[in-house]
């Protein structure tokens, strides 16, 4: 049974997002977690955005990644930059994985501009999720 951690800043869009779709795609019994190195609460427009693709991740939570310090995961995924240098040492035995992701958190514009970025790196997250799986589970 494999255990996958993903990881942005907040734990608010990014990772919930490609949770989510990890969750789906992964062979059962896959333990997918989710974390931020500072935890900034399920974003709500993340959750519609996942929604209106079938997938609810509405039921999860934002968690820090010291919550998981001492759980052996077999893959670690950071999904943005600077997440990738703060974390370089978490779960030494794990295997690596990077993907730059632009934050859908820090959008601005009118409501449709907002919306449109956040279905653009869902749609992005959606397709490196479904790769990942394809390629490495």
């Amino acid at each position: 049974m494999k255990k996958i951690l993903v990881i942005c800043i907040g734990n608010s869009c990014r990772s919930q997002m490609a949770h989510g779709y990890l969750a789906l795609f992964a062979p059962a019994g896959t333990q997918i977690y989710s974390a931020g190195i500072v935890p900034d609460g399920l974003n709500s427009k993340a959750v519609a955005t996942m929604l209106e693709d079938g997938v609810d991740i509405s039921h999860h939570s934002s968690n820090s990644l010291s919550e998981y310090e001492g759980i052996d995961f077999d893959c670690v995924i950071t999904l943005c930059d600077t997440v990738k240098e703060k974390c370089a040492n978490f779960s030494p035995n794990a295997m690596r994985f990077h993907q730059h992701f632009p934050d859908p958190w820090n959008a601005r514009g009118s409501k449709e501009e907002i919306e449109a970025v956040f279905r653009s790196v869902r749609d992005q997250l959606k397709t490196y999720s479904k790769e990942f799986v394809m390629n490495f589970l």
